[in-house]
């Protein structure tokens, strides 16, 4: 390992963060998260909650400590039932408040002494909106909506866009990746591909035992079946990652990137052959909520109703920058296709 080569990770403990870790033997890895995770591999771990304010001050005294020269900000609640953040304010304090209290850190660190050279946080399609009436670009507007980690992943970009001039002589990325998928993924769209009840019932814990699977219900109307979606293999953004804290210090102040999987996007109907899911239709939009309000209410499904536009909705993204940004390594860094990383979402039930 080459001297300086430390790196803080938030949110270590997740699924990104877990992929991650086996692909940073080079560096010294700092870890920061609610609870430390199962791996050993660690240089360092330390218990933070971002929703709380004197977090920012840990993060100062970690990063100066330690000396990090990058920070990947991976901390961010997806399901508020597996975490058990239940309540919203809590769950923005986390999102939102936690991504600027972390960039106010670095800010702090670097007006005094410190050397965080890069800043790398990973936004998200969601951002976008459920509609995208086509391959949106960087630019486009976001316009996310109902859903609340989309609405924070919203306004966490935001944050990051506006602060990045505070950070001094660091370089910030902001990567909007699409739905992650992997056999180790776990997430709302997958979720509802794999029929999995999730719930915290009784009854849905019967249904797992029994190998019972919920259908993949969409609303009537052949315009359902078309609807178009990218896949990002969680592997790839962890190499995606690493590629980012091997940078020349040549990049621009700010790089926003959509990131997804190689080839074409593939239709609501392709998604469900691969993963064998039987659709169940519903005749209308409200009677759709409707069932999910039911399945959550009642314990069977961890998918909040308030998901309901990003289950039927159609959100692509143009990744021309990325492609470009990596030029010939392209091919190595994001191996998987969409297809193919939804494929793999679904190994052991093939």
């Amino acid at each position: 390992m080459a001297p300086n080569r430390t790196v803080l990770i938030t949110g270590i403990s997740g699924n990104l963060g877990t992929r991650l870790l086996p692909l940073l033997s080079d560096f010294r890895v700092v870890g920061v998260d609610m609870r430390p995770p199962e791996s050993s591999s660690l240089s360092q771990f330390e218990q933070v909650d971002l929703g709380r304010e004197p977090s920012c001050r840990q993060l100062i005294e970690l990063m100066r400590a330690t000396g990090a020269q990058s920070v990947i900000h991976l901390a961010f609640v997806l399901d508020p039932q597996r975490t058990g953040v239940l309540d919203v304010e809590r769950m923005w304090q986390i999102n939102v408040a936690g991504t600027a209290r972390i960039m106010e850190a670095v800010s702090v660190v670097n007006r005094t002494g410190g050397n965080v050279q890069r800043f790398i946080f990973p936004s998200s399609v969601a951002a976008y909106g459920p509609e995208t009436g086509g391959p949106v670009k960087e630019d486009a507007p976001l316009r996310a909506h109902t859903l609340a980690y989309a609405i924070h992943k919203r306004e966490s970009d935001e944050v990051v866009r506006y602060r990045a001039e505070s950070l001094g002589d660091c370089r910030c990325y902001l990567l909007r990746p699409h739905i992650f998928t992997g056999a180790s993924m776990q997430n709302y769209m997958v979720g509802a591909l794999r029929g999995t009840p999730l719930g915290a019932s009784k009854r849905a814990a019967r249904m797992r035992a029994e190998g019972r699977r919920l259908p993949l219900m969409l609303p009537r109307g052949a315009r359902y079946l078309q609807k178009r979606l990218q896949f990002l293999h969680v592997d790839d953004m962890a190499r995606l990652l690493v590629v980012l804290l091997n940078r020349p210090e040549t990049d621009p102040p700010v790089t926003i990137m959509n990131v997804a999987g190689r080839g074409e996007p593939l239709t609501v109907q392709r998604c469900a052959e691969i993963a064998q899911a039987t659709i169940k239709r519903v005749p209308t939009r409200a009677a759709f909520r409707a069932v999910l309000r039911f399945l959550w209410r009642f314990g069977i499904s961890s998918i909040p109703p308030d998901a309901w536009p990003y289950l039927i909705g159609s959100y692509t993204m143009d990744t021309t920058r990325l492609q470009q940004f990596l030029g010939p390594d392209y091919p190595r860094v994001i191996e998987y296709t969409a297809e193919e990383a939804l494929r793999d979402s679904f190994k052991s039930s093939e």
